[in-house]
């Protein structure tokens, strides 16, 4: 018998930074209905403190303090938001042909009603909500924006579910 050592690892968290914490920490609260682990809090930069340390090797030395709040989703995952007093405001062109994060997927099954609400709270739909196998499947899927310009997609069902092929087939 051979064990395979290579085993899936599981996700832990994501950061996104954010222009305005306290507007995000109300977003991603209300909208999307997630935790609120940490309120948000300053983080100054120093060397005594163990985590103003590591946020020194983290990002260097050009920063004074900023803050950061923590959510996690319904499964655990967890979301740092990040916010710098000397970082850029606005979100970055989105170009999803260069090298890097692209962006993250939640899944709700009610697509409509969470695209509502986003676009409630200021964020943007920069799609028709598409099926995947229209006749099919009921997957649907679809990208927005929160009201900070974050790109993220919403799937209907588990990722697993939509690109197995014994998903609801007939």
């Amino acid at each position: 018998m051979t064990i395979n050592k290579n085993y899936p690892k599981s996700f832990s968290h994501i950061g996104i930074t954010v222009p305005n914490i306290k507007e995000a920490v109300k977003f991603y609260s209300e909208v999307m209905g997630w935790y609120i682990i940490m309120e948000p809090s300053v983080v100054k930069k120093e060397k005594e403190t163990a985590i103003g340390q590591m946020c020194i090797d983290v990002f260097g030395n050009d920063w004074k303090e900023f803050e950061i709040a923590h959510l996690a989703t319904s499964d655990g995952i967890g979301v740092e938001l990040f916010s710098f007093s000397n970082g850029i405001k606005e979100a970055p062109e989105f170009n999803p042909f260069n090298t890097g994060l692209f962006h993250f997927c939640v899944q709700d099954p009610n697509i409509e009603e969470l695209i509502t609400k986003i676009l409630s709270y200021g964020g943007k739909q920069r799609m028709p909500i598409r099926e995947y196998y229209p006749n099919d499947k009921p997957f649907k899927m679809c990208y927005v924006e929160d009201p900070f310009g974050i790109v993220f997609e919403i799937y209907t069902h588990s990722y697993e579910l939509t690109y197995s092929s014994g998903a609801y087939s007939k």
